[in-house]
């Protein structure tokens, strides 16, 4: 069987993650839609996206990052199409690609990777691992709080941190049901999901109630921002904020989306070679010292 066919994604096979009813349900769906797009197209080998509205281009880029990273893994060809996927784009969605290359990661699991281009990024790579976990997985994550063997080491924060991003289209953004699910997992894991919450509800910015998001994730306001402030970056990067995605990153981060974005670069100036893990936790950690700076020390 030829691999366009064993591995496409049918388009019921995502849109069955989007809650029915959810006041976001159709912004939701275009989402979902546009990751499908990116991947089946990307199987084909042509991953030409052009054609789909800007806002949504992140996320085809992501998908199609997923195929380009399971083709190459089965074929052992050394990253070369998620390579020129990234080269193609002129590196303005790496932070997306990464992401990407995480869900196929999670789909053979397959843990060990060296990534492509910044050594950072590629711990975003364990995000989209988190994501697909939940994704195709809501019972075994959000319920039981299962941690598949491959993740229950030093990155299970940044699976984490995907898992919230899931959670927030899972729930449909509704800050009442976040809530009630977090504060069901142990404690020393809810900051990375609400981590996770901010940067999913910054990078669509489809919710019109980041408000209420914002007094929801009240104890964990830090790293809601730097969520957020990750965001703010891929979207500053790929050269188009969208309105809904600016207010929601104002509000998270009580900045702007090229503020925010400077953030995640400033703190990166002062870890010195960055690349391992412990490097990419104090680049969060730094991140979240700039938001309470900024914010007085005071967290509400």
């Amino acid at each position: 069987m030829a691999p366009t066919r064993l591995f496409r994604l049918p388009e019921k096979r995502l849109t069955g993650f989007v809650p029915k009813s959810s006041p976001v349900e159709k912004d939701l769906l275009a989402v979902v839609a546009a990751f499908g797009e990116g991947y089946n197209r990307a199987l084909t080998g042509d991953p030409d996206v052009s054609d789909l509205p800007r806002h949504l281009h992140g996320f085809a880029f992501e998908g199609a990052a997923m195929s380009c990273t399971l083709l190459d893994t089965i074929t052992l060809s050394g990253n070369r199409r998620l390579r020129a996927l990234t080269e193609s784009t002129g590196g303005s969605y790496d932070h997306l690609i990464h992401v990407g290359a995480g869900w196929a990661l999670a789909r053979l699991r397959h843990t060990r990777w060296p990534g492509i281009g910044n050594p950072m990024l590629r711990w975003l790579a364990w995000d989209g691992w988190g994501f697909h976990q939940a994704y195709f997985k809501p019972r075994r994550v959000f319920h039981d709080h299962w941690i598949e063997r491959g993740a229950r080491g030093a990155t299970r924060t940044i699976r984490d941190q995907g898992t919230g991003r899931a959670l927030w289209f899972r729930t449909g953004a509704d800050p009442e049901l976040i809530v009630r699910i977090i504060d069901a997992y142990p404690q020393h894991r809810r900051s990375d999901l609400w981590a996770g919450i901010g940067l999913a509800a910054a990078y669509t910015g489809v919710s019109d109630r980041p408000d209420d998001l914002l007094a929801a994730g009240a104890g964990h306001r830090a790293h809601l921002a730097q969520g957020a402030a990750f965001a703010a970056k891929a979207r500053v990067l790929g050269g188009h904020v969208p309105p809904g995605a600016a207010r929601a990153i104002e509000t998270l981060t009580g900045v702007s989306p090229h503020q925010a974005a400077d953030w995640t670069d400033q703190a990166l100036t002062r870890i010195p070679r960055p690349g391992s893990l412990h490097d990419y936790e104090r680049w969060r950690a730094e991140i979240r010292g700039t938001y309470e700076q900024h914010a007085g020390g005071i967290l509400q």
